[in-house]
């Protein structure tokens, strides 16, 4: 296959991530798994990504490490509890859940399209996929399309590919899908869920089934009417 169908995606081994590779293989891009250990408080989401990988056979797999504990600032990156059971009222169940919440690490995902923008220029590719959402998620400000266009805007000025006319592009196709939709798609794909990973606080390879991450995906696989194949507390 030749460069211009080479993709670049974003992986962490969650549901949106595994269904966006699932996404990108099926438009036919040759892609490339970009992971990141970057002092989370479990590393259970990088084995999920590594087994969802495998089962795609992606060209090559990267795992990049960093330590975000530095700066701290977030309940994934600090010693600070990850709230639990915020969206247990009905009405409240795979809407996005008000204010910005602890969990949110401060310019994540800039930091990890940087990285997936450099690991693009090298391997050639002019396509970047991630699973962000700005419908079913926890309130995110980079998760949003105006992020994702002016980071896409950024990508192309401030690189020797862009400059020299090789655009890079960076979708998010499930920007606008709720969960249960984004369930129906990826079950459509034959998407593995049973070997991804959401929770943010679990125990050992077992969701909490309480944080922000596992009320969404237990509500989208309600609303979608299938049973979710990952085991919880």
């Amino acid at each position: 296959m030749s460069n211009a169908k080479r993709a670049v995606v974003l992986l962490s081994g969650g549901l949106d991530s595994a269904t966006t590779l699932g996404i990108a293989v099926s438009r036919g891009f040759e892609c490339l798994a970009l992971s990141f250990d970057y002092g989370q408080r479990h590393l259970r989401e990088v084995k999920a990504a590594e087994a969802v990988a495998k089962f795609y056979g992606v060209r090559r797999h990267v795992t990049q490490k960093m330590d975000l504990r530095t700066f701290g600032g977030s309940a994934l990156t600090a010693e600070v509890a990850v709230p639990k059971d915020r969206g247990e009222k009905p009405e409240a169940r795979s809407q996005k859940l008000e204010g910005i919440p602890i969990t949110y690490v401060p310019a994540r995902n800039m930091i990890f399209l940087a990285f997936a923008v450099g690991f693009a220029e090298v391997a050639g590719a002019a396509d970047i996929f991630l699973g962000v959402n700005a419908v079913d998620y926890s309130g995110y400000p980079d998760c949003r399309p105006a992020f994702v266009k002016a980071f896409e805007r950024v990508a192309n000025l401030g690189t020797r590919a862009g400059v020299e006319g090789k655009r890079f592009k960076i979708h998010a196709p499930l920007m606008q899908m709720s969960k249960a939709e984004i369930i129906h798609t990826g079950l459509t794909l034959g998407i593995p869920y049973q070997l991804t990973h959401s929770c943010y606080d679990p125990v050992g390879d077992t969701s909490c089934g309480h944080c922000d991450a596992c009320l969404i995906r237990l509500a989208g696989f309600r609303e979608a009417g299938v049973t979710d194949p990952i085991e919880y507390l």
